[in-house]
């Protein structure tokens, strides 16, 4: 296993529209040590999502990851590791809600994203098997935010102003509640 290197704005690989995997590069050696060395990447950065696009490899492949309990962003419930390939988001009917997000790709900035707080999600496991599931609250924001960069898009694409973004540290200065 190895650490990756985490692609930054301004990488063009962050802006493409990435490519669906194909059921023989599913079940391929080299995707599980893709998967593999982006668990190992996630865990290195600290993050609890990372997208194939933010290790410089343009596929629809993403993977999720977070611990119970109070984080960086809210409190929430945990989410063992999942690997989500060719994913589909199906929004559905109900409120929004914000959060501050952060990005891999984006390093000591976040900013504040309104999105759906329930989804469907389609997609196929590591085995080439379809799997639905369905994600509210902190959970569904973490799903689009990290199949966002599957299409070519970042957090900052989403912001309704840029008076909602912040550096890390004035946000833990100014806004970010004691």
């Amino acid at each position: 296993m190895a650490v990756l290197e985490v692609i930054r704005m301004g990488h063009p690989t962050l802006r493409e529209i990435a490519r669906e995997l194909t059921p023989e590069e599913i079940a391929s050696e080299s995707t599980a040590r893709l998967i593999e060395d982006m668990r190992e990447t996630l865990h290195a950065y600290g993050g609890i999502g990372l997208a194939a696009p933010q290790v410089n490899v343009p596929v629809r492949l993403a993977i999720i990851e977070m611990e119970g309990g109070t984080n960086r962003y809210v409190d929430v419930e945990g989410h063992d590791f999942g690997v989500y390939i060719n994913p589909v988001l199906k929004p559905q009917a109900g409120p929004g809600a914000g959060y501050w997000e952060g990005c891999l790709s984006i390093p000591g900035m976040r900013g504040y994203v309104e999105r759906p707080q329930h989804l469907i999600v389609d997609y196929v496991d590591v085995a080439g098997v379809p799997q639905t599931l369905e994600a509210r609250g902190f959970l569904a924001t973490v799903f689009q935010h990290e199949f966002d960069h599957l299409d070519g898009t970042l957090y900052i694409d989403r912001l309704a102003s840029t008076e909602l973004l912040a550096f890390d540290e004035e946000y833990n200065q100014f806004i970010a509640e004691p």
